[in-house]
């Protein structure tokens, strides 16, 4: 019996072996036989496949979110990042961009009147036991700022030079109730004397009283001795109202200062005047008022109705 039982397990595994052979050589000759079965055990494991996918797949899904979120998160931050980097270039072109106008105007201004000058930034605002309204520049005596100079902007007169240190100098502002400057009237050329107020607009004493002043007329500064403290010829401001009092000896009038004292940033000291007086060759120029469009309609006339 057991010699039986072992002549039995050498015919099964011969024929195994027969098999397996028969097989690798269809399979070698390209007979489709090896491909039926791959697909039929295919077909058969696909809906297991297909379960296993389908319990699988939401944990699969969780994981790739999750890194795909850190990575989001990452390109958000880069975003951010060069966003604010390209605003504060931004913002720092634009104050570029506005300080080159400043000094733009200062120059043009200084060129009409043929002025020499010196540009300085304003580093600090402020007042003093002696004057109530100042600022201090970052040009001195060794840019060859001394005091009793006379510091505009492209827009006009600003102030003087009170005290001139190595690299800075200490400016008494036109807005300063303690501030004098002689001036003129352009065109009529009647002078009197400017005083600041404490705010944008100053008050024209006139010393006589022989022409009327208008409203709208343009303030100069006449010009002291040697041109120190003041050159001549820098525009001040406007006249907005005038006191004509009957039996008056002289005329007051109130300036609206043409600088911006609120918004000093950069300006300019006069370091030496011209031979000439530029006289009214720097008063601003009026405004060109803008067009107001205008339309044209043309009437089609109708055809009469038939009696």
């Amino acid at each position: 019996m057991r010699s039986g039982g072992d002549n039995r397990g050498r015919l099964l595994l011969i024929s195994l072996i027969v098999t397996a052979l028969f097989l690798i050589t269809l399979d070698l000759r390209g007979v489709q036989v090896i491909t039926g079965l791959r697909n039929g055990s295919q077909s058969a494991l696909s809906p297991v496949q297909s379960v296993a996918a389908t319990i699988f797949r939401p944990v699969g899904n969780f994981f790739s979110d999750v890194t795909q979120l850190g990575r989001t998160r990452g390109e958000i931050e880069r975003l951010k990042a060069t966003n604010e980097k390209l605003r504060k270039e931004l913002i720092d072109r634009k104050n570029a961009d506005a300080e080159l106008a400043k000094l733009k105007s200062v120059l043009d201004l200084a060129g009409t009147a043929k002025y020499k000058v010196v540009n300085a930034k304003v580093i600090s605002l402020g007042s003093t036991s002696s004057f109530t309204q100042t600022i201090t520049i970052d040009a001195g005596t060794n840019d060859g700022v001394r005091q009793n100079m006379t510091v505009i902007t492209g827009l006009g007169l600003v102030g003087v030079v009170k005290i001139s240190y190595p690299n800075s100098a200490l400016v008494q502002l036109a807005t300063d109730p303690a501030f004098k400057v002689g001036a003129r009237v352009a065109g009529s050329q009647q002078i009197g004397i400017l005083s600041g107020q404490g705010t944008s607009k100053a008050v024209l004493q006139l010393l006589d009283n022989q022409t009327t002043l208008k409203v709208g007329d343009v303030i100069l500064a006449r010009g002291s001795v040697n041109n120190r403290p003041f050159v001549p010829g820098v525009p001040i401001g406007q006249v907005t109202s005038v006191d004509n009092a009957a039996g008056a000896v002289t005329q007051t009038a109130d300036i609206k200062l043409y600088v911006n004292f609120s918004a000093l940033s950069t300006v300019a000291v006069v370091v030496s005047a011209p031979k000439e007086d530029p006289r009214d060759a720097l008063v601003p120029r009026a405004p060109v008022p803008t067009p107001v469009p205008t339309v044209t309609i043309y009437a089609q006339p109708s055809e009469s109705p038939a009696p």
